[in-house]
């Protein structure tokens, strides 16, 4: 078979990795003089990172990210109580395996919403699904979902990755039919699946922002018996910023 008919036939069949790497691994197997099977285990690996990559990024633009950040990245100069060991614990994802809810409690600009963004990043690149929703993005999809009639639709849509995040709650009080929203999007969760909320209020403060308190109560059991809870104080990231910009004056 020629070059040219191979090519053609990678092409119809739509095999993009081994498409692009398929000339380049031609003149090294010449060159080294490598074996059919040596040769087709390089096509092979060509497109299985090809189609690895693609489903990351599909995933990743279903996650609908702000911004795409790595734990890798995350700024240990600041004076912050969170430590490494907490950071490996969280990208081991065992609380993802275990099907936990993950609790991340802070004041402003600590770094919650960056963990919670950098996770659904990792979870993205390994293979598992995730999807992002600041708190009032999730209580407007909510009301245009039962104003619409698809709200059953849009529980389901929840209920389906691997990792959901719920960026920023109690940034308002929540009426009772939303506590409620919360409380069986958190049961329909609890099976294999995990949900990473951000907030600024310890769970004793919860009921301050959730109108029903028997609800309040359910849904704080739950996530004081089953949640992985970081706590995280100290120097907020404008002020890391602030104090490096003075450190960077003096030195000049």
């Amino acid at each position: 078979m020629s070059t040219a008919i191979a090519r053609n036939l990678m092409a119809e069949m739509k095999l993009g990795g081994m498409l692009a790497a398929f000339d380049k691994t031609v003149t090294a197997a010449t060159r080294d003089q490598l074996g059919y099977s040596e040769f087709l285990d390089v096509l092979l690996q060509a497109e299985a990172d090809y189609r690895g990559e693609r489903g990351a990024q599909r995933r990743l633009k279903a996650a609908k990210l702000p911004t795409r950040v790595s734990l890798d990245d995350f700024d240990y100069t600041a004076r912050r109580s969170i430590t490494k060991a907490q950071i490996r614990e969280i990208q081991g994802l065992g609380w993802l395996k275990d099907g936990r809810p993950l609790l991340l409690i802070g004041q402003t600009g600590v770094g919650k919403s960056f963990i919670a963004q950098a996770i659904a990043l990792q979870v993205c690149q390994h293979g598992r699904s995730a999807l992002y929703l600041s708190l009032t993005t999730w209580l407007e999809n909510l009301a245009l979902a039962r104003a619409s009639g698809t709200y059953l639709r849009y529980r389901e849509k929840l209920a389906k990755p691997d990792v959901l995040i719920l960026d920023d709650f109690g940034m308002r009080k929540l009426t009772a039919t939303e506590a409620q929203d919360l409380c069986e999007i958190l049961e329909e969760r609890s099976f294999g699946k995990a949900t990473v909320i951000t907030t600024q209020l310890p769970l004793d403060h919860w009921a301050e922002v959730i109108a029903d308190p028997v609800i309040a109560d359910a849904i704080r059991d739950r996530l004081q018996h089953a949640a992985l809870t970081l706590t995280i104080t100290g120097e907020s990231y404008r002020g890391v910023r602030a104090r490096k910009l003075a450190g960077s004056h003096k030195d000049k």
